[in-house]
C-alpha cells in the first residue's frame, strides 16, 4: 500500500512536470511582434515559436534573433508592452543569417527575423 502510494505519487509529479513545460511559452513575445509589425502578422501566426527557436522540440535553443531580442530585456519574462516594443526596435539593427542584411532589414522586406534566404 505504502509503495503504491509513493508509486502514484511520482506519477503525478513526472506528468505534472512534463505539461508545464508550456506555462513558459511567452505569448506576449509573440503578440508584441505582430502588434509592432502588423504587415508580418501572419507570417508571424504560422510561424509561432519557430521565429526565435529553431527546433520546436527545444525551447531552450534560441536563434540569433531571440539572442539579440533577449539582450534589451529587463525581465526573464517581461510583460510590459513599451519594454517589449523597445526590445524588438534594438534588434533590428542585429545581423541577421542572410549576408549583408539585418533582421531590420528583413522585416522591412516583409520578411521575418529568422529568415534564411
Amino acid at each position: 500500500m505504502r509503495i503504491s502510494i509513493v508509486a502514484l505519487f511520482v506519477l503525478s509529479f513526472t506528468l505534472t512536470c512534463g505539461y508545464t513545460s508550456s506555462a513558459y511559452a511567452r505569448a506576449q513575445y509573440l503578440a508584441a511582434f505582430k502588434k509592432a509589425y502588423p504587415n508580418l502578422e501572419a507570417a508571424a501566426s504560422e510561424a509561432k515559436c519557430m521565429m526565435c527557436h529553431p527546433d520546436k522540440d527545444n525551447k531552450k535553443e534560441r536563434n540569433e534573433y531571440a539572442k539579440e531580442f533577449g539582450k534589451s530585456l529587463t525581465a526573464k519574462n517581461e510583460k510590459d508592452d513599451a519594454k517589449l516594443k523597445e526590445a524588438l526596435t534594438k534588434a533590428e539593427p542585429g545581423k541577421s543569417a542572410i549576408a549583408g542584411k539585418t533582421f531590420g532589414d528583413l522585416i522591412k522586406a516583409d520578411k521575418l527575423p529568422n529568415a534564411t534566404e
